[in-house]
């Protein structure tokens, strides 16, 4: 016979395996993983319970992180995690004149400048350190009262 074509060989059929699930999604743009997301949604929860115990503080997010506004107009307080990836889980405040330089100095490695507000006197609180809550409270309350907030 011409032109009668033999049959292809058959190949063995492929061993299907589970797949490996798929990894989680990446961050928004411009949005670092978080450090410790256990460990950031309970510092979150406690700073959140200080804030909005302050009269007319209410919550929302501002530039991807919790924030925290006085008569929902004036920031007086924002939660970090891995900021820009910096490695640290913070509140970042406002702050009476002088009290940046004075905490920074006298305790580095919990105080810090922060990016952004840092020229405006505001203080980086890392959370992720142990300073006793009562420190963190009255710093959330002096943040408060310097964006005009009463007590």
């Amino acid at each position: 016979m011409t032109g009668a074509r033999e049959p292809k060989p058959r190949s063995r059929p492929r061993l299907r395996t589970a797949a490996a699930p798929p990894p989680p999604p990446p961050p928004p743009p411009g949005k670092a993983p978080s450090l410790d997301p256990v460990l950031s949604a309970r510092l979150l929860a406690r700073v959140r319970k200080l804030c909005l115990a302050l009269p007319g503080a209410s919550e929302r997010s501002s530039h991807g992180s919790p924030s925290f506004f006085l008569d929902g107009k004036r920031s007086f307080a924002s939660f970090s995690d891995n900021h820009h990836h910096d490695g640290r889980i913070a509140l970042v405040c406002a702050a009476p004149e002088g009290a940046q330089a004075m905490l920074v100095d006298a305790n580095p490695d919990c105080y810090f400048v922060p990016p952004y507000v840092g020229r405006l006197g505001w203080i980086g609180v890392r959370l992720d350190r142990d300073l006793p809550w009562s420190e963190i409270g009255a710093l959330i309350e002096a943040a408060h009262a310097a964006r005009g907030g009463r007590r």
